[in-house]
């Protein structure tokens, strides 16, 4: 049966999310996460779109994306077998590397957007590999927490939402305990 065709929304952000096949591991060691963002800048370079938040974990990844001329599926056809065919080559493997296609929910409301890039840079937290996020250098938080420059990172619009577009209240926003809201959202997003 084929897979129904999705309806997307140029303009407007997704929390995009992919797993390793039976929750397997996708990024071994350093050069698996570099090996990634490297394909993220160069899909960058060929079908532009804003990428608010990511975070990139042993077997899964999260992205807050905003597609501009293209849709996600085409966004993630290059990214997703770029990095197969590396990820394979490299560990002489065969076979799906990703869990099915990936998830995409459409972020519609100021609450859910912020939501989800709290979500996104607290990955690393919730799952205990460091006890601030901006410890993981995995993700985007560097961007907003040292104000890093990075060249797949747009962080205008989630700040804009901060008085003074202040990575200061953002990073408080972070540290804060999640609402019952940001917790019902987060858990939605990833029951099966």
């Amino acid at each position: 049966m084929a897979r129904q065709p999705r309806n997307w929304i140029l303009g407007a952000p997704y929390h995009i999310m992919m797993r390793g096949n039976r929750k397997s591991i996708i990024f071994h060691e350093s050069k698996d996460f570099t090996k990634y963002l490297d394909i993220l800048q160069l899909t960058y370079e060929q079908f532009p779109y804003i990428l608010h938040s990511y975070c990139l974990m042993n077997n899964h990844l999260h992205l807050l994306l905003e597609p501009i001329n293209h849709s996600p599926t085409v966004l993630f056809r290059k990214i997703n077998t770029s990095y197969a065919l590396y990820y394979n080559k490299k560990y002489d493997v065969t076979g799906h590397l990703y869990q099915d296609r990936f998830q995409a929910k459409l972020v519609d409301s100021t609450s859910y957007l912020l939501g989800v890039s709290k979500y996104i840079h607290l990955n690393p937290v919730e799952a205990k590999l460091v006890k601030e996020p901006e410890h993981y250098p995995w993700s985007s938080y560097s961007s907003y927490y040292h104000q890093k420059k990075n060249p797949l990172i747009t962080t205008d619009k989630i700040l804009s939402f901060f008085p003074d577009a202040s990575p200061d209240h953002y990073n408080e926003f972070i540290l804060r305990k999640r609402t019952y809201k940001e917790q019902e959202q987060a858990d939605t997003f990833l029951k099966p």
